[in-house]
């Protein structure tokens, strides 16, 4: 019995017998295809913006990053000039606040032993009792010098020796009531130095907060203008002359008003 062996398609092939696989029909259309998206894409990539050299797209990065520095100087040297100016700021706020505070400490002590009520009192009341115990002396004096006046009267139309003993003894009594008035004097300068010593306390303090919001020239500067509302007659009255006061008539006026 014959034995079939199978025949290989490779020796086929060489004897011709198998034919040959034509693979350009098959590959034509898949190039085709493929040169054809080649072509499309060519072709939108056509119509976009034409590609950047390598030196190109460097220089436009370049340009762009040292655009971007320039801003970010600009803005930092802004923000910087902004931080300086609220340091200031803030330098002027805290002189302020010192000032303020300085200002209220200042007040309240005044307040505390000036301005409290009691201390305030007590300056009214000295300044009374100067003003009353001057005019109980000058009282005093004044009806001391009168009895003297008629005593002295008196005594030159006597002629009996004990009515002029009498007469020089009430004028002598009259003349010590006249020195004991006078210690007014002493009475009075200590109650008015009790005041100034209040006063130049308040004065102190006063020129304390002058000093910290710059000083009277400073202060001078917000003084509202003085209206002078008085009469003609109250203007012509100054009250007793002190040295150096202005507005006041001179003993040379005034005897230059008789030549």
């Amino acid at each position: 019995m014959a034995v079939h062996r199978k025949r290989f398609r490779v020796e086929d092939i060489v004897s011709g017998e198998m034919p040959i696989i034509d693979v350009t029909e098959e590959a034509g259309p898949m190039h085709s295809e493929i040169m054809a998206e080649l072509r499309a894409i060519r072709a939108q990539m056509a119509k976009g913006a034409a590609p950047l050299s390598g030196s190109a797209a460097m220089a436009a990065i370049d340009a762009s990053t040292a655009h971007e520095l320039s801003e970010a100087r600009t803005m930092l040297e802004t923000y910087r000039a902004q931080i300086e100016q609220c340091e200031k700021l803030k330098v002027e706020l805290d002189l302020i606040h010192d000032a303020i505070d300085r200002t209220k400490r200042e007040i309240a002590t005044l307040h505390g032993k000036s301005f409290d009520g009691g201390e305030m009192a007590k300056v009214n009341g000295e300044l009374g009792a100067v003003v009353g115990g001057t005019e109980q002396a000058t009282q005093q004096i004044l009806e001391a010098a009168e009895s003297i006046d008629q005593a002295a009267s008196a005594m030159s139309k006597v002629d009996s020796v004990d009515q002029q003993k009498r007469l020089a003894d009430d004028i002598q009594e009259r003349v010590i009531s006249i020195f004991e008035a006078c210690n007014f004097q002493d009475l009075t300068g200590q109650r008015i130095s009790k005041v100034m010593t209040t006063m130049k306390f308040i004065e102190q303090h006063i020129n304390a907060m002058m000093d910290i919001w710059g000083g009277v020239d400073a202060i001078k500067a917000h003084v509202p203008a003085q209206v002078d509302n008085r009469s003609e007659d109250e203007k012509l009255l100054n009250g007793p002359k002190l040295t150096g006061d202005v507005g006041h008539a001179s003993q040379d006026d005034i005897d230059a008003l008789f030549d």
